[in-house]
Order: C-alpha cells, then structure tokens, then sequence
C-alpha cells in the first residue's frame, strides 16, 4: 500500500501545483510561477489557508479585480510562448464570474491559464447561500457552469478524492499546443477544507513534455505539391510562429526560396520589418504591399494562424478565383480551415521539413522583386506618419512613432482594442519575435494594463510600453495599484481622445455619425454637450503611478526616456487630435449595415456594404 499524506484539499491542490514542470526541447522550467488571488468568504478558508502555508513554493499575488488577474496570467504565457502560466483563485459569485471574459481571452487566444473559483457549499446545508445563483436547472448548476464555454476543460470537485484524476487532466490540456486555453476547476467551498488521505505519489515532481509534433510524410508529399506548382506563392505568418520558436525556421524558407511573408496580429514580428520579403500586417488592418500581394497570390501557406476575419478581410482578400491554401498547424482544427491542404504538425518541425524538401525550388523573380518594392514603399508611408508634425494636438500616428522610437529592439508594445491596434498594426517596426503583444483574438478593452504586468513578470529585463486609449484605460485602471504593490515598472502611454475612436469611426461608416460614442455629457435630445472634465493623469496619481503629461511630440520622447528611469508604473498622458485617422493600408470587414433605414446615411452604407459582400468567398 502506497503512503499518503493527510491533507485539505486545497492544500493538496497547491501542493500539486508547485512541483508541475513543462519541457520543450529539453528546457524545463515550473509551469505554474505562483497563484493571482483575490479572497472572499468562497475560497478564503480553503485557498487562503492553503495558499499561506505554502507561500515559499507558489508565490501568491493580490490582483485588484479578477478578469485583470486573469489577463496577467494571459499576458505571462503568451510571453513565455504558453510553456508557464499562473493558477487565479477567487470566491464564489461576482468574485468568480469576474473572470469569466478573462476565461474567453485566454482561451480565444489558446493561451493556458488555470482558473480556481470557490463554489457552492456541496453539502447543500444551509442553501442558498451568500452569493449563490438559484437555478431551475438544478442544485447542481452554480454561476460557475458559465465558464464551461469558455474553458478547454471544466469540472466541479465536489468531493477531496475527485482532485486528483481532474488535476492530471487539467495539466494535459494546460500543456497541449494544439487544446490549450483556460482550465477552470470549480471548488465548493466546504470541500477546499475536507482533509482527505492523498497517495503520496500525487505530490512527486512531474515533468510535462511539450511536443513538437513532426509532419507525416504522406501529408507533406501532398503539400509539397501544391507549393511547387504556384507561381504567386504568399506566407501568412500566425502565432503558432512565435510560440513554437519557430521564426528562425520561417526566416530560413523565405531566404530559400523567396516566397513573401505577411503576418497576422498574432504574427506579427515573425520576421524582421526591414526584410525584403516582410509584408507586414495583412487584411483588414493590412499594408498597401500585403493586401495587394494577397489578391495575386495563387497558393496561400498559412502557418500557426487561425484565420480569423481581420487576417481574410472577412473573406475578399484572397481574390485570385483559383486560390488554394496550404496550413501548417499544431491544432488540425486550424489545419483544415478554407479547405485546405493540411499539414498538421509543430510550426518549427513543419517549417524545416519544407525547407529541405523545397530546396532547389524558388518563387519567380519578379514576384520576389514585387515584395521587396512593397515592402520598401510602406516603410517610407510608416516613416511619412510618423513625422507627419501634426497640430496642435498629434496625430496617433506619430505618438505611435514616437514609442517605436523609444523602445529598444527587446522592449515590447501591448494593446488590445480600439483604433490602436489598427494602427499598431500596420506601423510599428517590430525588431524581435516578441515585440508585439496584441490581444486580438477577443479584443478586450482593459487587456492593456494588466497584460503588461504579466509581461513584465515574465521578463523583467524588457521595458514594456501598454498603449490604451481613455475608454479602454477606464477599463481596468485597477491594476496600476497592483503594478505599484508588486514594484513593477510598466510605462502606461495612455493616449485622450474623448471617447470610443474605433467604435465611433465604424458607427459613421454604418451611417450612424458616431452615436453614443463620444465622451461627453448627455444633453436633454440625448445629444452630444461639452467634453466631459475627466482627468485620467490625476486618477492614475491618486493610484500610486508616476504621471507624466506631455502635450508635444518632442515632449513625449523626452517623457518616455524619463520613464525609463522610474522604479513602479509610469503613466504617460497625452492628448492627440481625435479628428486626424491614419489613412494608409487596410481592407474591408463584415459589419453588416441595416437592411431598411429611414437614414440615408445609413441607406448609402448599406449600399456599400452590399457592394462589398459580393468580393466574399467561401473558400471552398
């Protein structure tokens, strides 16, 4: 009979959760690097407790609000390319449906994240409880059942001796390239502080293997054939590029044979922007040079993206009639998508594979010479932007040019939503693999702010720059207070323009001129009055930040040097012309425009929309 240790089965949990490691090639490092918490009466006494005893193997970190929490895990494994995370633990009702979006992020982005929320008491002593939601669809259903579509994996422990079999499942999905995202195990909070005899064999130090699944012959002859009979061959660089280590591989098949590069958000820094071969951003928020390369092409290679809608331009901006698409993916979901020829396998090994059976093989010169031009002709429209010496106020362009120039070629750029990653993703001059940090996978305003702090963790030797607009720093200016707790230094460039810029440029393409979307006081017609006095320096003073308040170009470069030199978070405010866009790039999307409307603004839009519609393409 094997020996066992009596404990809770929180206690356990934690236990189990410092001794997790993950491998890739060799390099082992923790899965977990500690434990984000915010305790209530649902997980104080069971987590809490547990979390204290074991404080020097699972770091614990307070987070100010449990969705921010949740995206700083996010942020810290998208930065270590998901091989580390952080476990988040929170009480039952408001305290665990916090993290319900965080849990959408996580997992729209297959990032690994576990998620602990306390439950309802399983005893059902004493219901309802503080906090419970009272279903008719049972005893059995808590607000926690709102995470099952969002997580990978989901249980509920309901009893102690149930956590370990859960448990191993859960560091399956947790360290699986292709099934990753948010695992959520629900703890009733009665049984996070039941003691139970667990194996002692539970505790023992486990390694997870990574793998690196390598392409299957068959499936590779067929994609090689595809490639050798395209004249206009494209890339479109995802982010299973970045986190399968994969960019030297990539930038190994371009320099061999020539075929151009274009990236997706997720992409984006796969390959140097000063390459000949780099198109950068495609689709919606696209380069001149991408998008028009993309229309050419007669054989897309997909390779480590999901293809969401911005990168196809919600389907038009594939346009040759005989298209095909070859995808190279860990996760055959993603492999098979646009009716492809699929070849399911790690980025890296896939990669490689394609480069020593191409060799010999390369695109047509012109078609080469095509890209190099492009990729020349948008470097000096970004450099246009950047220096554009707009007034009074800037323009984001050239508060976007003003980081680029600021940061160093390790430094990294966080965003999320708004007109800012539109914009970032067409300008910025990514120099290493991990220089852009976009969450666009869900898009989630407030992602800003703690995405950094997750990043900064993850690599305290990189400077991080979070730029967000006012409405998405409204979002989570929370976790400044963390940032200051934990003597992170993170540089908040948040950038005022009154209002929801990117929603309200799209409500006047639909005709709708901007509809609630302005920041400004609500007039008795329901119309727009003066510019609300919101003071978002003063706030993120009043929350431990330094501030600095530049009102120039030439200030902001001197602001952020200054930042540079901070000891915590540095909040740099600036205020830009709301009214100047950044014109250059960009492609369709599918937003569709009312059918019938008594506007004609809104007819006009639906007249384009409809002329629009008719460039989609099924891909079949």
């Amino acid at each position: 009979m094997s020996n066992t240790r009596r404990l809770t089965m929180a206690q356990a949990l934690v236990e189990f959760l410092a001794n997790q490691h993950s491998e890739r090639d060799g390099r082992e490092q923790r899965l977990f690097a500690g434990c984000f918490g915010i305790f209530g009466h649902g997980n104080v006494a069971g987590m809490g407790e547990a979390l204290r005893a074991y404080a020097d193997r699972l770091p614990y970190h307070m987070a100010r609000n449990e969705q921010s929490m949740v995206h700083i895990a996010s942020g810290f494994a998208k930065h270590r390319n998901r091989l580390t995370t952080f476990a988040c633990t929170s009480s039952i009702g408001p305290g665990a449906t916090n993290m319900v979006t965080g849990a959408a992020t996580a997992t729209v982005n297959r990032l690994p994240v576990l998620l602990l929320p306390g439950d309802l008491f399983a005893s059902r002593v004493a219901p309802p409880v503080l906090q419970q939601q009272e279903s008719a669809g049972g005893p059995d259903v808590s607000a926690n059942d709102a995470f099952r579509p969002v997580s990978r994996y989901w249980d509920r422990i309901n009893r102690p001796d149930q956590l370990p079999g859960s448990l191993l499942e859960a560091m399956r999905v947790l360290t699986d390239p292709a099934e990753t995202g948010a695992v959520t195990l629900a703890l009733p909070q009665d049984v996070q502080t039941e003691a139970y005899d667990y194996p002692e064999e539970l505790f023992a130090r486990r390694v997870w293997h990574v793998a690196r699944p390598v392409p299957e012959p068959a499936a590779l002859a067929r994609v090689l054939e595809v490639l050798r009979g395209a004249r206009r061959p494209l890339i479109v660089a995802g982010g299973g590029v970045i986190y399968s280590e994969a960019t030297g591989a990539l930038r190994a098949l371009v320099e061999a044979t020539g075929i151009p590069v274009a990236e997706t958000y997720a992409g984006k820094g796969a390959m140097p922007y000063d390459h000949l071969s780099a198109l950068g951003a495609i689709g919606v928020t696209g380069t001149d040079g991408a998008n028009a390369m993309a229309r050419e092409a007669d054989v897309v290679l997909g390779v480590g993206t999901r293809w969401a809608d911005f990168a196809t331009a919600s389907h038009s901006i594939f346009a040759d009639p005989e298209v095909r698409f070859v995808n190279l993916n860990v996760a055959p979901v993603d492999a098979f998508k646009h009716a492809a020829t699929p070849l399911v396998a790690d980025a890296r090994e896939g990669l490689e594979a394609l480069t020593e059976a191409l060799a010999g093989w390369a695109a047509d010169d012109d078609w080469q010479r095509t890209a190099a031009g492009h990729n020349r002709a948008w470097d000096d429209q970004v450099e246009r932007v950047y220096r554009a010496g707009h007034g009074p106020l800037p323009s984001q362009g050239e508060v976007i040019g003003a980081v680029n120039d600021a940061a160093e070629p390790r430094d990294v750029v966080v965003c999320a939503a708004g007109s800012m990653p539109a914009d970032l993703h067409k300008l910025w001059r990514a120099r290493d693999p991990k220089q852009f940090h976009l969450e666009y996978g869900n898009s989630c305003m407030g992602y800003e702010i703690p995405g950094a702090i997750g990043i900064r963790l993850a690599d305290p030797e990189r400077e991080v720059f979070a730029m967000v607009g006012d409405a998405g720093y409204l979002m989570s200016p929370g976790e400044l207070v963390t940032a200051v707790a934990e003597r992170v230094r993170i540089i908040v460039v948040v950038v005022q323009n009154h209002g929801y810029a990117s929603i309200g440029s799209l409500s006047e393409a639909s005709g709708n001129g901007r509809f609630g979307t302005r920041f400004r006081y609500r007039e008795a017609d329901g119309g727009d009055g003066e510019v609300l006095p919101v003071d978002l320096a003063a706030n993120a003073a009043s929350l431990g930040a330094k501030v600095l308040t530049p009102r120039t170009i030439g200030e902001l470069a001197g602001a952020l040097k200054e930042a540079r030199t901070a000891e915590g978070p540095v909040v740099v405010h600036v205020e830009t012309d709301p009214a100047e866009y950044v014109t250059v790039g960009g492609a369709w999307w599918d937003v569709a425009v009312a059918e019938v409307s008594s506007a004609e603004p809104v007819r006009q839009a639906r007249a384009g929309y409809e002329e629009h519609k008719r460039d989609q393409r099924p891909y079949l």
